[in-house]
């Protein structure tokens, strides 16, 4: 590290990834629509996991049913996931990112990661670390720089593909500013549609606007966050901590819908059998149950509850099965989840508080 050099957060976020690792395999699919979900079948029940960019150019996304993106793509090439090709891939991508020189990562997923490094040229940088990428893994990816994990997440938009983008205090309003606020990381649909209701539409809204408000509508802590979020604020630490699973969650979509009580009870039995075998092999206590569920034709909702902290497996699936009684019999059900939360590491000290999140 040199005297000038400066502290910066590059976000790594590779192109396409789950359709490229498949061109990658088969690269007689360079430059058709690819589109990859469930077990490649579009006349059975299941969503795109990814897209190519030919075939997002047809209004292909993430999480759209399967049968619909056939039907806006017919030519398209529709492929089954293979969960064991892309977490191979996404281990040599985080492994070419940690031999950067200096280089800090934060793994955010398969397909991401965010990089803590000094340099006096974050754009050279950048550069070198896409060609190691490519060179070692043959994947593309885009890079962006920030000053703050925020600013540098929503950067690497404005590089897509393969490209390389900076966004700091300096230059954020100018960028963002009158943009929508579900342009942010961590503003959905909900949430925006909150902001509209107090006027605030653009980032520019979001980061001048009144704390108090903000406070009220959203409590004391997310409301003064969302306030940070709108000037692109926050921590500038990357964390290279090992993650530690919150939780374990198994779902499934049926082919036929579940009409009767016996049948939904049973899959749900089913499915936190195999949840709590992955809870046992960590060795750590239950400290929350939830239920996932998918009313035909598509309306989903969630059903959650804390527990006193246990181990006894028949204590969690007592609690789980209160949650699955919630289910309205007489709506048929097309997919059904279970999670049960676990006590973190540092719950001990503290107490445990089960957090939010898991679907």
């Amino acid at each position: 590290m040199t005297e000038d050099a400066t502290a910066w957060v590059l976000h790594v976020d590779l192109d396409q990834f789950i359709a490229a690792v498949e061109v990658l395999r088969r690269p007689e699919l360079a430059g058709l629509p690819v589109i990859v979900g469930g077990r490649g079948d579009p006349t059975e029940r299941a969503v795109v996991s990814t897209a190519s960019y030919e075939a997002r150019a047809f209004g292909v996304g993430s999480g759209m049913p399967l049968r619909i993106a056939a039907r806006k793509v017919p030519d398209a090439v529709i492929l089954p996931v293979d969960f064991p090709a892309y977490t191979a891939a996404s281990e040599a991508v985080m492994a070419t990112l940690r031999a950067q020189p200096g280089a800090v990562v934060q793994v955010l997923g398969w397909d991401e990661a965010f990089v803590g490094v000094h340099t006096i040229d974050p754009e050279r940088y950048a550069r070198d670390l896409q060609s190691a990428v490519l060179e070692n893994t043959r994947l593309h990816c885009s890079v962006g720089i920030g000053d703050t994990l925020v600013r540098a997440k929503v950067a690497t938009g404005f590089g897509k593909p393969r490209g390389v983008f900076r966004l700091t205090a300096a230059n954020w309003l100018d960028v963002m500013g009158a943009r929508p606020t579900i342009e942010l990381w961590g503003v959905g649909t909900k949430v925006s549609r909150r902001l509209a209701a107090h006027g605030i539409a653009t980032v520019t809204d979001l980061a001048t606007a009144d704390v108090s408000v903000l406070a009220a509508e959203f409590g004391p802590k997310m409301g003064p966050w969302y306030a940070q979020l709108g000037r692109g604020d926050g921590s500038a630490v990357v964390d290279d901590t090992p993650w530690v699973a919150r939780g374990h969650s198994r779902e499934v979509t049926f082919q036929q819908d579940l009409t009767e009580r016996a049948e939904i009870e049973q899959a749900a039995l089913d499915q936190l059998g195999q949840v709590l075998d992955d809870v046992a092999a960590e060795g750590r206590p239950v400290v929350g149950v939830g239920v996932k569920v998918r009313y035909a034709p598509f309306v989903t909702k969630t059903f959650t509850r804390k527990v006193a902290e246990t181990s006894d497996r028949d204590a969690v699936i007592a609690a789980a099965m209160v949650l699955v009684d919630k289910i309205d019999p007489d709506r048929p059900i097309r997919l059904l989840g279970m999670r049960a939360e676990m006590a973190m590491p540092d719950d001990a000290r503290e107490g445990h508080t089960p957090t939010r999140g898991g679907w």
